[in-house]
């Protein structure tokens, strides 16, 4: 492979951490809040979070562009930050990725707080444990798999994003061209047995995925399958 082949090998692990991380930042507490709250308005919420799930990457990157644009409220304030423009930077596929692939973050982490029975919480606060310590010591621990789940997902649907990291990030060396778009790259010049390396690859990336994921929630013996 080529140098510049392993620059955006290296630069989409990089992206896909930073975003991971952020991820379960801002995904874990609104997991939390859609799987216990009553409001007639979580059908909307959690709709907004599954939007990127059919919406075609180019229309979510056009209007991050918008956003984030010089005329974007997003573009402006960062520029008022003295941050500068998000757009076609690292910053700005981080933003973009993170839109992007909530819902894979946010979908496993909900059911997995869902799947919490409520009389665990109820029995620690009844010990006097904080909101907090029901959180961290019940909660958390109880919901390890879809910790697990909403990490490997968001992870791996960051490396293989195409649509949105290329109108946001376009196609700059070390900067902004990830594994994907190097592959179009490829395909495009009419490389294919550079192609064929790089997607084969991340072929490979995707079965250890999904058997990690099956390996992880399989039902352990002595589990109720109920």
């Amino acid at each position: 492979m080529t140098p510049a082949d392993w620059s955006a090998i290296r630069l989409t692990a990089q992206l896909a951490a930073v975003s991971t991380l952020l991820l379960l930042i801002v995904g874990t507490p609104l997991a939390w809040w859609l799987a216990g709250t009553r409001s007639r308005l979580k059908p909307v919420w959690a709709a907004l979070v599954a939007m990127p799930l059919v919406l075609p990457p180019t229309v979510i990157g056009f209007y991050l562009l918008l956003l984030m644009g010089p005329q974007g409220p997003v573009g402006q304030f960062t520029q008022w930050l003295g941050l500068g423009r998000l757009p076609f930077t690292f910053a700005g596929l981080v933003v973009a990725s993170v839109i992007y692939s909530l819902p894979f973050v946010v979908q496993p982490l909900q059911q997995a707080f869902e799947a919490i029975p409520p009389r665990t919480l109820e029995a620690a606060a009844t010990l006097r444990a904080s909101p907090w310590d029901r959180f961290f010591s019940v909660a958390v621990p109880l919901a390890r798999p879809g910790f697990v789940t909403a990490s490997v997902l968001g992870f791996a649907h960051t490396v293989g994003e195409f649509g949105v990291v290329l109108m946001i990030g376009g196609n700059i060396p070390d900067k902004t061209r990830v594994l994907s778009v190097a592959i179009y790259d490829h395909v495009e010049a009419t490389e294919f047995a550079d192609a064929h390396r790089l997607a084969a690859g991340m072929v490979a990336f995707a079965l250890v995925v999904l058997v990690t994921l099956y390996v992880v929630n399989r039902p352990r013996a002595g589990e109720s399958r109920a």
